[in-house]
């Protein structure tokens, strides 16, 4: 069957900078794929993306590798093998969760295998120590059967049979020593991998807390540079105040100076009409001359006037006497007419009876 795709997902790859073993080196332009795949024949698994032709991860999942989240969206592992630190760069939170907890999966997978692999090491060795203490019994017995031709004879087949068992069982001894110095090899592989791994992780931890410094340096000196910038602000709306007031200052200081210019030509004016004071009061004794005279005139007027009223009084209540007189007048009048216009009915009718 070979490797299988198990799980399959897209993300940003980013690898560690191999020099400073701080900053984060992008391995990928976009979002690539990135599978984790299962190999039945070995019994492992590994992470594998490819970027166009080029391989970027190729990551063999051991026991000991650890998956960590470092923020909503990004997560990251040590490959001792590689000699690398791998970091993931995903689009949503839940894509991180997700790949996280595979590898969590895959990473108890691989422990179970290294168990069995350990239990079949361990049960071929005690097997091949078990044939061993067996062999040398087994020859003592056939040496014991009988002498010379005698012990041949006797025992001819059996001895053979039991020869053939016995090379049987060094060849399998010799199998099992050589799996478990191969096994010892890989072993031992496998603890100087997991000793660079956690020294990778110390080195990442300490690398997380050199950052952890950087940044709350960071912080402390934005917090600093922001101060400054409330300072730097303040001062500068202060002396943007200040140039108001001095732009209202100027502008009052160009009123007053009008104010000044209006003032001096209302006295330049004044000066000139107290040049004419002289002129003024003598037409002003010529005019209270001219007023008084008026005056007496008006006096003589309203003393005519007043004559002019009594006589339209008099005229007026004479001629309310006359109207009333009229009244009458037109009253008889009326009578007489009505006993006429009776007196000339009368004549009618004594007319009509002749």
């Amino acid at each position: 069957m070979g490797e299988q795709p198990i799980y399959t997902t897209r993300a940003h790859v980013f690898q560690i900078d191999p020099t400073t073993k701080k900053n984060w080196v992008p391995a990928s332009k976009q979002a690539v794929t990135v599978s984790y795949f299962y190999d039945s024949t070995r019994n492992s698994y590994r992470i594998i993306s490819v970027d166009g032709s080029k391989v970027i991860i190729n990551s063999t999942i051991t026991p000991n590798m650890t998956f960590t989240k470092t923020s909503q969206k990004f997560g990251q592992w040590a490959d001792s093998r590689a000699n690398t630190v791998f970091g993931l760069g995903f689009a949503s939170e839940q894509q991180l969760s997700k790949f996280a907890e595979k590898f969590q999966e895959v990473k108890e997978a691989a422990k179970l295998a290294r168990d069995k692999s350990q239990e079949k090491v361990e049960t071929l060795s005690n097997h091949s120590q078990e044939s061993g203490r067996e062999t040398p019994s087994t020859n003592q017995a056939s040496s014991i059967n009988g002498t010379d031709d005698e012990k041949i004879s006797h025992v001819g087949p059996e001895a053979a049979l039991l020869k053939t068992e016995n090379e049987r069982l060094k060849s399998a001894v010799e199998q099992s020593n050589t799996n478990a110095k191969k096994w010892e090899t890989e072993l031992q592989t496998l603890r100087e991998s997991n000793a660079r791994l956690v020294d990778s992780l110390q080195e990442s931890s300490a690398n997380v807390e050199s950052w952890k410094k950087q940044l709350s340096a960071c912080k402390e000196e934005s917090d600093t540079l922001r101060e400054k910038i409330a300072e730097l602000e303040a001062q500068c709306n202060e002396a943007n105040q200040e140039k108001q007031k001095n732009a209202q200052l100027t502008v009052r200081v160009k009123e007053l100076e009008a104010e000044l210019q209006d003032k001096e030509q209302e006295l330049e004016n004044l000066r000139k009409q107290a040049e004419i004071i002289p002129q003024l009061m003598a037409e002003c004794e010529t005019i209270t001359a001219k007023l008084q005279a008026a005056e007496t005139k008006n006096k003589e007027l309203e003393g005519r006037i007043e004559g002019l009223q009594l006589d339209i009084d008099d005229s007026q209540q004479k001629q309310g006497n006359m109207k009333g007189e009229l009244k009458k007048f037109m009253d008889i009048l009326d009578g007489k007419i009505d006993e006429l216009h009776e007196f000339r009915q009368g004549l009618s009718k004594l007319g009509v009876d002749n």
